[in-house]
């Protein structure tokens, strides 16, 4: 199976052409803004260093569906989505939690860091989900840990929560590996991807409406 990987939810615009596992071509390029400029040309770039991949040899595209930046998941759900339909293949969600504990084995905490004292977490098991990604208080999530015990905490709120667990190994890493979204992608049913939103957006419509309402 060819995929192509897109991510835009967190620090990075990043894109790689997978097949069977194996990865063809990739870039991961830091950034906090900017995703919306970058993403289309990146995406050419690295199909054009596949080996001579056409985009008609593609078969699916996996892109993040969140939680992280409500404008930059909303980018890569808008690109993946028009080049599914342009291409009349599958696009597949993939959380940028589980994205980011998909390389690792053991007991896996993901966590990001939501601001405003909160953080987004899920727990993982081997690579198997044992919670669903959620929005909580530092608090809380630091009586998780404490509790559930994780081996690995990954993610830009590892530190957050790393001195209720000093012998996990802290991982602070701010994007998803491509590689990982595109074996994630790979074994999921074609479901048309869908914004995974874990709280409303800070910013607000006028009259203070959300702009996720």
């Amino acid at each position: 199976m060819m995929i192509l990987a897109i991510d835009t939810c967190l620090f990075a615009c990043s894109a790689a052409v997978v097949q069977d596992g194996a990865v063809r071509a990739g870039r991961v390029e830091p950034m906090s803004r900017g995703h919306q400029e970058r993403l289309a040309p990146l995406v050419a770039e690295v199909m054009a260093e596949a080996g001579g991949v056409g985009f008609d040899q593609l078969d699916r595209i996996a892109v993040t569906v969140g939680p992280g930046s409500f404008t930059g998941l909303r980018v890569g759900l808008a690109f993946a989505k028009g080049l599914s339909a342009a291409l009349a293949i599958p696009a597949v969600g993939v959380g940028s939690l589980e994205a980011l504990a998909q390389p690792h084995k053991g007991r896996v905490f993901a966590v990001l860091d939501a601001k405003r004292g909160q953080v987004y977490l899920q727990a993982f098991a081997d690579g198997a989900a044992v919670s669903a990604p959620d929005a909580l208080p530092i608090e809380t999530a630091a009586a998780r840990v404490a509790e559930l015990a994780p081996d690995i905490l990954v993610g830009t709120g590892a530190a957050l929560l790393a001195q209720m667990r000093p012998s996990a190994q802290a991982i602070a890493v701010d994007h998803a590996d491509p590689a990982a979204i595109a074996a994630l992608g790979a074994s999921r049913s074609p479901v048309p991807p869908r914004p995974l939103y874990l709280r409303a957006p800070d910013a607000k419509l006028p009259g203070g409406k959300s702009l996720s309402e």
